[in-house]
């Protein structure tokens, strides 16, 4: 009888899906959306606003100015570190064989077993192995040392061992979830010759030895990264590379603002521009380059459900605290003048956390399956909530909807709040007054007419804006009122969202839980979300996640596109099939002839 053929057996296999099986079959040859005839050659170059001073990807220690490009970067790839296996983005989730060959994994998913490919080697001509990975893993378990996602991960790992010559093993402890063997697969291999035990927590400028298409050829911190193509890279002829890192060289240019970086990409000093701004996309297009057709914008679709841009609540705050109190100053934010007067009415409003996809709650009942789970946490999720009709004020555009402020006072009087002075006050006798942190012009621009909204009652929102160290540094560590960020949307939401929303991340550094959130209904909801099987159950279980956090008012929800919009200088080209995710930046090229 072959390995596998009784139910429940695990067998080698060249990819994984979180539900149901890869649609890639095995033996591919590439993936549809990539041109595996795509020129190889040239220099690219990407351009960021910011700064670095770091570039081991997966510590605490400058987490939040790692250079761009090293590992886990979700527009230009893993030039530096490869994972164990490959996601693609033409699926919710699932991962292909990369320095792992194959994985083998049981149907309740207690283990995960992935074989090394024995090409695999890092860019010194060290071979990979499985005491790489195990170190890897021995690295990421310290708290405060790596980032938090990959600790939350290895908790749930009762033991790692070599199996074989070229085998690791993950079995599990009761707190797995059928996630982890995924997130597991999603982990870099990180050489255990090139790094000192003692020293792995601390940021570094030493360009680092990885497995990727890439080494780092330069850094000038702050300022430039460049990246040169391995010449003898292992995996090149792979079926998940083919197409890909097509560059012989890729730098990234580091600006102090997106004006400046604007302005450089206008004058060809990089090569792409993914533009977010509504207004600039409109009106800023026309500079010569556009006029001859050396620039040409395109607009892409993608079936990735909207980023969540936001105000989020601090909750560690005593100020947000009361989730009234919340409901009512996000209820002052007007979009409808917003996106009128700052966005040439481009935006559309956000009203869930997964907007543009089945997984949004907005628009349909709840089911039985979501009121069944619901029904064990019945103070946290509102009445319109379950029906999927909570969503945010749509005022006439004014500014100051009388209604809408009314709706608002009312909701603050419930609360023990009362105008006295001119200012709202609570029932501690302290004016309600915060500050909003933001990072750039367009962002302070749209705070200050927020700002300007809650002053009609009296609410008192300070603008600060600082610049992107300083920005960055507070977020890290929690030390603001209010914030103006983004969530990326996932069609597979999962162990991720517990950095964002979870218990576990709320006083985490470097955490993405903005909001300080710590609510057990939602961990609830998250351990629901990982450990579902079909995805009609999956689906169910997102919604419920969904309708417990517009419930709980953390954030002010703002705008999205759902579209992408994108700006390149002509010779940059790109595959004609567009990735369920998306365009996906790694399968460009460059003509030969520009070179």
């Amino acid at each position: 009888m072959a390995w596998g053929a009784v139910p429940g057996w695990a067998q080698p296999m060249h990819g994984i899906a979180m539900h149901g099986e890869p649609a890639m079959p095995a033996g591919f040859d590439h993936f549809p959306f990539a041109n595996p005839d795509a020129p190889k050659g040239g220099r690219m170059v990407y351009g960021v606003a910011g700064d670095f001073d770091n570039l081991n990807p997966v510590i605490v220690q400058g987490a939040a100015t790692t250079a761009r490009g090293i590992f886990f970067d979700p527009e230009f790839g893993n030039l530096v570190f490869e994972s164990l296996m490959f996601r693609s983005p033409d699926e919710p989730f699932t991962l292909y064989g990369l320095v792992a060959e194959s994985v083998e994994t049981d149907e309740d998913r207690t283990f995960v077993e992935f074989q090394i490919n024995p090409l695999a080697k890092f860019s010194d001509g060290m071979p990979v192995r499985p005491e790489d990975v195990i170190f890897t893993t021995d690295m990421m378990k310290q708290p405060g040392v790596v980032r938090p996602h990959y600790t939350n991960w290895l908790s749930r790992v009762e033991t790692i061992e070599k199996v074989g010559e070229r085998g690791v093993r993950f079995t599990f402890n009761e707190q797995a979830d059928r996630e982890l063997p995924l997130l597991l697969a999603g982990l870099p291999v990180l050489p255990e010759h090139g790094f000192e035990r003692e020293t792995f927590g601390r940021s570094t400028l030493r360009p680092l030895v990885g497995s990727g298409p890439y080494e780092i050829a330069q850094v000038q911190a702050g300022q430039r990264i460049v990246y040169r193509r391995d010449p003898d890279y292992w995996g090149r002829d792979l079926p998940v590379k083919q197409g890909f890192d097509n560059y012989e060289e890729i730098v990234v240019e580091y600006f102090r603002d997106v004006n400046s970086m604007f302005e450089a990409f206008k004058r060809g000093i990089f090569h792409i521009y993914q533009e977010r701004d509504p207004r600039q996309w409109q009106i800023s297009y026309d500079f010569p380059a556009v006029a001859n057709g050396d620039v040409v914008k395109e607009t892409f679709q993608t079936g990735r459900p909207a980023a969540v841009t936001a105000f989020f609540f601090n909750t560690r705050r005593a100020v947000f605290q009361n989730r009234e109190v919340r409901s009512a100053v996000a209820s002052l934010f007007d979009f409808e003048w917003a996106n009128a007067n700052l966005h040439h009415g481009t935006y559309t409003r956000t009203v869930s956390f997964f907007d543009n996809s089945e997984l949004s709650s907005v628009g349909h009942e709840a089911d039985a399956a979501e009121r069944a789970f619901l029904a064990r946490f019945p103070d946290e999720v509102l009445p319109a909530a379950m029906v999927g009709e909570l969503r945010p004020p749509v005022s006439d555009g004014s500014g100051s909807d009388r209604t809408v402020l009314r709706k608002a006072m009312e909701i603050l009087r419930g609360a023990g709040y009362a105008i006295e002075g001119g200012r709202m006050v609570g029932p501690d006798g302290r004016p309600l007054a915060f500050e909003i942190l933001v990072q750039t012009m367009e962002q302070q621009r749209t705070a200050l007419a927020y700002a300007r909204t809650l002053a009609r009652i009296g609410i008192t929102a300070n603008v600060r804006q600082v610049d992107d160290s300083q920005y960055q540094k507070r977020r890290q560590e929690f030390d603001y009122d209010m914030i103006l960020s983004q969530l990326t949307g996932s069609l597979s939401p999962g162990a991720e969202q517990v950095n964002r929303w979870g218990s576990a991340s709320r006083d985490a550094p470097g955490s993405f839980n903005f909001a300080g959130v710590a609510s057990p209904a939602i961990d609830a909801a998250l351990r629901n979300i990982v450990q579902a099987r079909s995805r009609e159950d999956f689906v169910s279980a997102v919604r419920a996640y969904d309708r417990l956090l517009i419930s709980g008012s953390y954030v002010v929800p703002l705008y999205h596109v759902a579209d992408q919009w994108l700006a390149r200088w002509k010779f940059i080209r790109h595959p004609e099939t567009t990735p369920l995710t998306g365009y996906y930046l790694p399968a460009f090229w460059r003509e030969p002839q520009t070179n």
